[in-house]
């Protein structure tokens, strides 16, 4: 991660739905309406806010924290959120800053983690999952969309598909992360659970709500699998 992603900013949709349509868009919303009680959700790495805006406009009561290292994101994030719905600005706080070491004013209700982990080597998953936990409410949700590899006759092809987008991702930014990290790992071992999962794209992508283990029997899986 790095602020060359300013330089993808503006054109970083047209490349999105060029490559993958709407897909990404469709794994990104998959659970916005199950977010109807939140109250105060951090955002990481929302890039041009696709997700931030909608949420915001759908959720009244909701106010956000969105954290992007890009200043060029963070301009189109506020601009989408601006004209998504007349209170939505009012209800964001944005912040320039490495998510890595973003001190969270939290207490959180909702973490927000769109094709971000995905940036973090293992290590830095494992630390970045285990030092949010403290700051989310005992009934939160973290919404997680990302890639995976999966099983079968789309394993080598997703494989191949995921190392190219990295080496894209490292001409085009910087970026120095090579391989996708076992998000599911880093969550459980900050003792969250996976509560529901979406699966899409012929496998290769997944969308999930994860919630602390004393409350995630609160809420029912929906596996959907593609």
């Amino acid at each position: 991660m790095n602020r060359s992603f300013d330089l993808i900013a503006k054109s970083y949709r047209w490349l999105e739905y060029l490559t993958f349509g709407l897909a990404l868009t469709r794994c990104r919303n998959h659970f916005l309406s199950a977010l109807t009680d939140r109250r105060r959700a951090l955002i990481l790495g929302d890039g041009d806010g696709r997700f931030t805006a909608p949420l915001l406009a759908s959720h009244l009561h909701l106010e956000a924290d969105a954290v992007d290292l890009s200043p060029a994101m963070l301009a189109l994030l506020r601009r989408r959120v601006a004209a998504a719905h007349p209170t939505a600005h009012s209800r964001l706080r944005t912040h320039l800053a490495d998510a890595r070491t973003f001190v969270p004013t939290g207490p959180y209700d909702l973490v927000v983690t769109h094709f971000f982990l995905d940036c973090l080597t293992q290590h830095e998953l494992d630390s970045f999952a285990f030092c949010l936990r403290p700051h989310l409410t005992p009934n939160a949700l973290w919404l997680v969309s990302d890639f995976r590899i999966p099983a079968g006759s789309m394993h080598l092809p997703a494989r191949a598909l995921v190392r190219s987008l990295y080496f894209g991702f490292r001409i085009l930014t910087g970026l120095r992360t090579t391989r996708l990290p076992n998000h599911a790992a880093a969550l459980a071992a900050a003792d969250l659970t996976c509560t529901a999962q979406h699966i899409s794209l012929a496998g290769l992508l997944t969308s999930e709500l994860w919630a602390p283990d004393n409350a995630a029997r609160s809420y029912t899986s929906t596996v959907q699998p593609a």
